[in-house]
């Protein structure tokens, strides 16, 4: 789907486009044909942040469909920068069956050292391994196997940008062998059909000494739903405590960490504006969802038209948002 995996000077001194085809990134892998009957398809070919739903609703369909003609597995390529969104959304929108890899580069193909045919190979070979069967999406680079629930690109430049919390990488690659050492839990997956508008959830961080006039604004705004990323694990100041309720009384609100990891607390802090408080006017737990991915997930519940009941379950079980 283009990224900087696919970029290339249009004249040498110039900035990096995304111009390399699927065809001239697998043919700028040497051992591909000791791995797998190897076919591209070009799907998108722009910078990562251009993507939206509505293509990604569109990739999902377009998986299934090479999967229904008899692939045995899918590669993604794309660029870093929304890499993760695009992973977990996969995940959601897709049965585990046969396996889904999204890599991409964090160099381009014209700098010393370019590390996208090496993620290239490594995303092949997981994908025609039989033990990634039944996987769900996952992410490969660095030779790592990251599950897409909890992937995070964690550095603007460094390869090892991709980092997955808490639960660290569930496999690895070496020479050529891939080895699992942990499947993720299975959760219930959301498929949307192409071409299904997606519902509009806003995602606000919060920040010392912040203005709660930002909720006011967001409740006229039209959105279907909000994330919050609170302070810790799930906490705002009394004076967002009257908007964000009367809001969730409107709307879904859900309650995920701006710290990107580990799990919302539910029953530790009483004070107004902690977690117990919030969680009971109406706001939902994020779970071990960081804000990015309690976005996806509660976008694509609003699209199917879920209820707060099915929305409260889904976070339950995809986010461990609910008590044990």
């Amino acid at each position: 789907m283009g990224g900087t995996i696919a970029s290339v000077p249009d004249v040498p001194g110039s900035g990096a486009r995304p111009r390399l085809t699927a065809d001239d990134l697998l043919a700028a892998v040497p051992g591909i044909a000791g791995v797998a009957d190897v076919r591209g398809t070009q799907f998108r070919q722009f910078p990562s942040p251009e993507l939206t739903f509505g293509d990604l609703f569109e990739l999902a369909a377009e998986i299934r469909r090479h999967i229904g003609d008899g692939a045995d597995g899918i590669v993604v390529t794309q660029g870093t920068d929304t890499l993760e969104e695009t992973a977990f959304t996969l995940d959601l929108l897709c049965e585990p069956g046969a396996p889904v890899v999204v890599t991409g580069a964090m160099r381009t193909p014209a700098l010393p050292g370019a590390d996208g045919p090496a993620n290239l190979l490594a995303a092949i070979q997981v994908a025609a391994s039989a033990c990634a069967r039944d996987l769900g999406v996952t992410v490969v680079l660095g030779d790592e196997i990251h599950p897409a629930r909890f992937v995070r690109k964690t550095h603007t430049t460094s390869p090892a940008t991709f980092r997955s919390s808490p639960t660290g990488p569930v496999g690895w690659i070496t020479e050529g062998r891939v080895r699992l050492a942990a499947r993720p839990a299975a959760y219930p997956r959301l498929p949307v059909p192409a071409g299904t508008a997606p519902a509009s959830i806003a995602l606000v961080k919060l920040a010392l000494s912040d203005d709660p006039g930002v909720i006011g604004y967001l409740a006229q705004a039209g959105y279907d739903g909000l994330v919050v990323e609170a302070y810790g694990g799930g906490h705002v100041p009394e004076r967002f405590v009257t908007p964000l309720a009367d809001l969730a009384a409107r709307i879904p609100v859900v309650l995920a960490s701006r710290t990107g990891s580990g799990e919302m607390l539910r029953q530790t802090y009483g004070f107004a504006g902690g977690e117990m408080d919030l969680l009971g006017r109406g706001l939902v737990s994020a779970g071990a969802l960081d804000g990015l991915k309690a976005r996806i997930l509660l976008t694509l519940l609003l699209t199917r038209k879920a209820t707060r009941q099915e929305i409260g379950e889904a976070f339950a079980a995809i986010g461990f948002g609910g008590s044990a």
